[in-house]
């Protein structure tokens, strides 16, 4: 594909000039004294400012997701990279992007936030992408395409060849949302870029490392959207803690693995023991670590099992999950005690 992401920059950041960070300016040279971000001297480690690119990191990080390091931004949970798609490509005011519905709230609040129109194209009844409904809903000022697989809240995977399609006809920025890709038996489309200039795939530490907390998120694209997000991210944006604590976790790949497993067990486990219970109409299926589960009165059933002291998600409102309740796989305990909780519910 002959696509080059800076035709569709937005001028005002193609002419940026980007703050140059004071760790940036001795990069590849030996020093010991830092006398120049205006740091206490005192309080070692954590009064340095951090790496701004995080490159440690990232190289650590690259041989697991297998891309090169200089085709990764870590960023303040995934959310910074989503905004920062908007900052970067679309007009406020005149340009447009294109997502399904139902799924991620966040790709429309960042939308509204940069004043860019966002068009909603409804999935079909058991949750299958239109790739012509799709398209169809793009326009000359559509920049941006946002497609979440395992999509949230469905849980299900789209079939490769409808994403694959997607990416080849349109000519703007394609992001496919893989946040939940570590539970599915699909292979990751970040395994990818290379074939696709135009696509940016997110990840996080949330889900399947098990890191919510510590909010870190990826993106992986071409070297040129990652030069891009660089120059328009805030410098010092990914804390040194967070910075440590995410090669830690990355250290500890047996327990993860371990995590993966016990979800994927008990996600088999919990998916026919609610299909059984009376007040479940449908369990949609799922390639996630959660399901939708369509109930008999979502509202109600949802304020009983708050005062059960249970939490989940009631999607009741959202476009298309009319009585639904999105249940995330937790522990045996929690989800024997949630199972526990429904069949008792009157």
């Amino acid at each position: 594909m002959d696509f080059n992401p800076n035709n569709l920059v937005r001028p005002n950041i193609r002419a940026l000039e980007p703050y140059s960070c004071a760790r940036d300016e001795f990069k590849g040279m030996a020093a010991h004294v830092f006398l120049d971000a205006n740091e206490n001297p005192y309080n070692d480690p954590i009064n340095r400012y951090p790496d701004p690119l995080q490159e440690k990191l990232k190289e650590r990080l690259a041989p697991i997701k297998n891309v090169r390091p200089s085709q990764i931004f870590l960023g303040n949970g995934s959310d910074e990279a989503i905004d920062l798609v908007y900052r970067i490509f679309c007009n406020p005011g005149k340009d447009n992007v294109v997502a399904i519905a139902p799924t991620y709230g966040m790709y429309k609040v960042c939308a509204d936030i940069n004043d860019v129109e966002y068009r909603s194209v409804p999935l079909s009844e058991d949750w299958q992408l239109d790739t012509k409904a799709l398209l169809d809903a793009c326009d000359a000022k559509t920049k941006v395409i946002w497609i979440c697989s395992p999509n949230n809240p469905t849980g299900n995977d789209f079939p490769r060849e409808t994403i694959h399609e997607v990416l080849t006809k349109f000519t703007g920025i394609v992001v496919v949302d893989e946040a939940y890709c570590d539970f599915s038996a699909n292979l990751p489309f970040r395994n990818i870029i290379d074939n696709y200039p135009n696509l940016i795939v997110l990840n996080t530490f949330s889900k399947a490392w098990a890191s919510a907390a510590i909010r870190l998120g990826m993106a992986f694209a071409s070297e040129e959207i990652i030069a891009l997000f660089n120059k328009v991210k805030y410098p010092y944006n990914v804390n040194l803690l967070t910075q440590e604590k995410a090669l830690a976790v990355l250290d500890d790949f047996v327990h993860v693995e371990g995590w993966l497993t016990q979800i994927m067990r008990e996600r088999e486990h919990v998916l026919p023991a609610l299909q059984e219970l009376p007040i479940v109409l449908k369990v949609f299926p799922t390639d996630a670590n959660f399901v939708l589960v369509r109930v008999t009165d979502a509202n109600r059933i949802y304020r009983y099992l708050i005062e059960q002291g249970i939490v989940v998600r009631n999607r009741h409102r959202v476009q298309l999950c009319q009585d639904c309740l999105r249940i995330t796989i937790g522990t045996r305990q929690e989800n024997n005690e949630l199972l526990g909780a429904l069949r008792f519910y009157k």
